[in-house]
């Protein structure tokens, strides 16, 4: 079985699926990345209930229900692996695994391998929904520490973003990270943009950002 295989497989069989996923966290030097709880599925709602984040992510509202049932369908999806972002410096206490830490969370960061003819590429999306969260280099550290995740643990050797020509930060922030634009869609007003990035070389420079990565055994 081909590595991408062989960790999806290990993310399937329903309950299977959300033990494995919910026991990996990363820690960085201004984030912690924890596993998409239940407990965070509330405050996640009130951010999309915000029109301004709605269009960033070209998202429908949705009700508190929907929600549950959108939480549930990602940590049983094999294919999708969402981390919740903690701010370090809103963290109360000690940072503590299981804990959901409500009171840190700012955001979310996503990757999707959905693409049947490239199993090692994945889509990747960031969210840092509190403003009081931007501009302290979060968003930078948070999709490296992703992707450093997704070449360690699925083998992923290439990264796509679709973002709307009006997200301007976001659209700096991957450029920032190299990034490059590989297509436009004029109906939908999105960027699509491209990295491949060297493993040696790029795959240490991530690691620099990330103080661990590691697995609570269920």
């Amino acid at each position: 079985m081909e590595a991408p295989e062989a960790a999806a497989a290990a993310a399937v069989d329903g309950e299977n699926g959300m033990r494995w996923k919910g026991s990996w966290y990363a820690v960085g030097q201004r984030a912690v990345l924890v596993p998409y709880l239940r407990e965070h599925v509330p405050r996640y709602h009130e951010w999309m209930q915000d029109p301004a984040l709605l269009e960033a992510t070209a998202s429908e509202p949705l009700s508190l229900a929907q929600e549950f049932e959108v939480h549930r369908s990602w940590t049983l999806d094999p294919l999708k692996h969402t981390f919740i972002v903690l701010d370090k410096d809103l963290i109360q206490g000690e940072f503590l695994v299981g804990n959901p830490h409500t009171e840190a969370m700012v955001g979310d960061v996503n990757i999707y391998m959905n693409d049947p003819d490239d199993t090692q590429l994945a889509e990747i999306e960031i969210m840092i929904a509190e403003q009081k969260s931007r501009g302290k280099g979060l968003g930078q550290e948070v999709i490296l520490m992703m992707m450093a995740f997704a070449v360690e643990k699925y083998r992923i050797h290439t990264f796509r973003a679709k973002i709307s020509d009006s997200n301007t930060a976001s659209l700096k922030l991957f450029r920032k990270l190299g990034f490059k634009d590989a297509s436009y869609s004029a109906v939908f007003k999105e960027v699509r943009i491209c990295g491949t990035f060297n493993f040696w070389k790029e795959y240490l420079s991530m690691l620099f950002f990330v103080h661990k990565i590691y697995k609570i055994s269920p």
